[in-house]
């Protein structure tokens, strides 16, 4: 997973950029959601199948040293989390960035596919 780059992540990162978002808010925000991307792939997820749980246990795996967080049952937090709540705090804003794009992605398909070409013109362009 590492270095390998992600065909969503990398489509919202261009999203961000085309927006205007300053270069080192998108990678920012790209770093963020890849530590999201390599819990999945430890646990075996697909990122469009994630439940309100799996988020709570990426957050849970972020407490982690990074040498224990390769899926080993039974590893325990430390007494002390690997990460700060600040941080903890920035990676689930990207999470919800990069989910609340594709969800408007999704809509917006379905939205330009339920209106059907005969329709395009006129909605784009009103008479």
């Amino acid at each position: 997973m590492t270095g390998v780059p992600v065909e969503p992540v990398e489509r919202w990162s261009a999203f961000l950029s085309d927006v205007d978002r300053s270069p080192n808010t998108v990678k920012a925000y790209a770093h963020h959601v890849k530590d999201f991307f390599v819990f999945l792939a430890v646990r075996g997820l697909d990122w469009r199948e994630v439940r309100l749980e799996d988020v709570g246990e990426f957050v849970a795996w972020l407490a982690l040293p990074p040498e224990l967080r390769g899926g080993q049952p039974g590893a325990l937090a430390p007494l002390q989390p690997h990460v700060r709540v600040a941080t903890v705090s920035r990676k689930l804003a990207a999470l919800a960035a990069f989910y609340g794009h594709h969800l408007r992605d999704r809509l917006l398909f379905a939205l330009l596919w339920d209106a059907g070409p005969e329709q395009w013109s006129t909605r784009c362009h009103p008479r």
